[in-house]
């Protein structure tokens, strides 16, 4: 079932995935947004966790882009055309820390280990 699923999702073999995945590639062109920008740090705690852990300038970077989308947004504008062709959103910049957050993690809840992070309510 798994392995169907997946062939559902991957781009390379359903019609429909792809389609999916040109059309989330353009909205993010619009604003030049990647896709690793959209996950959010306030949301789950891994995202804050591997933002925390990655290099400063790939931070700025993402706050800049995430600027620069809401100031777009308000003033109802795209990026102009010459530079929604130079913008890669499918690009990963977090993923790869992400996992290991991840997988630090579950080993650490596997091992019976205290948490790394917990979320409090001030």
């Amino acid at each position: 079932m798994s392995s169907f699923l997946q062939s559902f999702l991957d781009p390379k073999k359903n019609w429909l995935a792809a389609q999916h995945m040109k059309t989330i590639s353009k909205r993010l062109r619009h604003y030049g947004l990647r896709y690793d920008d959209l996950y959010d740090g306030y949301y789950e705690l891994d995202v804050k966790e591997a933002l925390n852990r990655l290099p400063r300038e790939i931070v700025d970077a993402r706050n800049q882009r995430l600027k620069r989308a809401m100031d777009l947004s308000m003033k109802h504008e795209y990026l102009p055309e010459n530079l929604q062709a130079m913008q890669t959103p499918f690009r990963s910049y977090l993923q790869d820390m992400l996992t290991l957050v991840k997988k630090e993690r579950a080993e650490r809840e596997a091992l019976g280990a205290l948490p790394l992070y917990q979320r409090t309510i001030p």
